[in-house]
């Protein structure tokens, strides 16, 4: 979409037909507005960092990359076989959490795999945002993938279908033993959730590199999705070198994960209110300040100029927002701006005309962002959520490029040290120099494995090392 806050793969349980109650109140076009953002970025980032790759909101973007960037010496992935003949076990239905992991689940269980959908009102691989026909052709030696389900399944001719969700983080015997043996009985099955439902390690050579294909290859962005953001690398690399910046300071992200730090009580408020309209969200009382020392929230825009600076970015830095609307409007980037005067947003670059197609289509400016974000000389995120793990593990498979992964945790320490005048500002810089060192600068490095808690192993697809030599 690796649930995380605010940027998770979380099911999407969002029901249109709710209302929250006098004392929840939103004024309702605003909630609307967010209802939509906040679906149709939870599902894009999930679909594609597993992605969709999961995750998620991208993956299968390598060829179209590449025109900025030239890889590492990588594991080939493609194939010019015909397309794959075999008995077909069963239809698979997934939403579209995890597509990258359910095509390789659909290869080892030879099965027939349905087009993800985005939801109900969209059929197709997220309509707008990625070349099905693309998809579809570019994995046929694989896997047999059909656009949509044969109508004598349907529930208008009185098929009950059968819904499961596999376990999480799950190994190729779960599947081969307990999902398979369910397919004779029940041709077809919906896999309600598909988000971190195969194991992040332990699995076969073929199947890692077949994740990787899906994820690189097979995954494209459609014809004008990809020319625009085309032309907005080429104007920022006329321009120089530039930093993108994953801002994660917008109100969705700040709403579901409580972190409230540099906010008004107004505008706690109205966060607080956000998230108990939402019924899926589970987690109603978060305390703000318990978060922030965790680790667990986005830097604030005035924490990430200080980081910034101290790790030494000058002045006269480019640097590309790479973020929806920030929470708290101009106000909040004004320190940004005034410390670093070159900051763009794709606003600020393309003609409004070229932006309206997309201007209410949230996963498609998303996706903007994400080319931008792989194609750029440095990626930093002030949250490791969704984007940032299929950000880097593009940037990783397209040469190593420089990401920076801030130590939120480490980072919120000396922050607050500096602020309360504890550490100087030479201090500070050292500090948070010395902070990030080693792994946390996109560099070669094997994935963490911890097969008690696979959640908190490093994420596949942000480290696909099976698929660089």
């Amino acid at each position: 979409m690796s649930v995380v806050v605010g940027d998770r793969s979380e099911s999407t349980l969002m029901r249109s037909d709710y209302k929250a109650p006098p004392s929840q109140a939103i004024p309702k076009a605003r909630l609307q507005v967010w209802f939509f953002r906040v679906c149709s970025c939870i599902l894009v980032w999930t679909c594609l960092i597993q992605l969709f790759w999961h995750s998620q909101i991208f993956t299968g973007l390598t060829n179209h990359i590449s025109r900025f960037s030239l890889p590492v010496q990588s594991v080939p992935l493609t194939s010019s076989s015909p397309p794959r003949n075999y008995t077909s076990n069963g239809i698979l239905l997934v939403s579209c959490n995890g597509i990258c992991d359910m095509v390789t689940v659909a290869r080892l269980l030879n099965l027939t795999l349905v087009v993800p959908e985005l939801d109900k009102k969209s059929s197709g691989l997220i309509q707008g945002i990625f070349d099905i026909k693309h998809f579809i052709d570019s994995l046929r030696d694989e896997v047999r993938i059909i656009r949509r389900l044969p109508k004598r399944y349907s529930k208008k001719y009185g098929f009950k279908l059968f819904e499961m969700p596999p376990v999480s983080w799950s190994n190729d015997k779960y599947y081969l033993q307990q999902v398979l043996p369910r397919f004779s009985k029940r041709k077809v099955i919906h896999f309600v959730r598909s988000d971190t439902r195969l194991a992040n390690n332990g699995l076969s050579l073929d199947l890692q590199r077949l994740r990787c294909r899906v994820n690189f290859q097979g995954l494209r962005f459609t014809p004008r999705i990809e020319a625009l953001g085309s032309k907005l690398v080429r104007i920022l690399q006329q321009r120089g070198s530039f930093v993108a910046l994953h801002l994660r300071y917008e109100m969705d992200m700040l709403a579901f994960s409580g972190c409230t730090h540099g906010c008004t009580d107004e505008e706690a408020e109205e966060l607080k209110k956000m998230r108990y309209a939402y019924p899926w969200w589970r987690e109603k009382e978060i305390v703000s300040e318990e978060r922030r020392v965790q680790g667990l929230c986005p830097l604030t825009p005035e924490e990430a100029v200080l980081v910034l600076k101290a790790l030494g970015f000058q002045k006269d830095t480019q640097i590309y927002i790479a973020a929806g609307e920030i929470f708290g409007g101009a106000k909040r980037l004004a320190l940004l701006k005034e410390s670093f005067p070159r900051i763009v947003k794709k606003e600020m670059l393309l003609d409004p005309t070229e932006l309206q197609q997309f201007q209410n289509h949230s996963s498609q400016m998303a996706a903007l962002d994400f080319i931008v974000s792989v194609a750029s000389n440095t990626f930093i995120p002030t949250y490791y959520g969704n984007m940032a793990k299929v950000v880097e593990g593009h940037r990783r498979y397209l040469g190593f490029k420089k990401t920076i992964l801030l130590d939120r945790k480490r980072l919120v320490e000396l922050l607050d040290l500096h602020n309360n005048k504890t550490l100087s500002w030479d201090q500070f810089a050292v500090a948070v120099k010395d902070a990030h060192q080693g792994r946390r600068m996109g560099e070669p490095t094997h994935r963490k494995v911890i097969s008690v808690r696979p959640k908190e192993e490093d994420y596949f697809y942000a480290n696909p090392q099976e698929c660089i030599s």
